[in-house]
């Protein structure tokens, strides 16, 4: 049953990924927004869950697995963002680079560590 969650979940995130990609390519950029955004709003996502989850006494097994480890999995692009960086560094790109590498990891950092403790704070 746990596979089965997991599955579907993942298939949900995955779909929510792709529709982001499209709405970030209509913008026109060669730079990646959409991996970006999805990058931070899984991070945020994450933290309000896991926030949400641990005020709640965990919640069941189920239902943690389909939200996090499914959706937010699916949801989430980490490989796609690595290649990315990779392809802005290759391309001479290198200030977009580490721009792009800079600002994914410390929102997504920070997008957790908010999440937390506002979902903290109403526990």
């Amino acid at each position: 049953m746990n596979y089965l969650v997991v599955f579907l979940g993942a298939g949900l995130g995955g779909a929510l990924r792709h529709g982001v990609n499209v709405w970030a390519a209509r913008a026109g950029s060669g730079f990646p927004f959409g991996t970006m955004v999805i990058n931070i709003a899984g991070s945020i996502m994450m933290g309000v869950l896991t926030g949400w989850f641990a005020a709640r006494g965990g919640g069941p097994q189920a239902l943690r697995l389909f939200l996090t480890t499914g959706i937010l999995g699916g949801f989430t692009t980490f490989s796609t963002f690595s290649l990315e960086a990779f392809l802005l560094w290759e391309r001479g790109a290198h200030l977009e680079a580490l721009a792009y590498v800079a600002v994914s990891v410390a929102a997504g950092i920070a997008g957790v560590a908010v999440s937390l403790m506002v979902l903290r704070q109403l526990a």
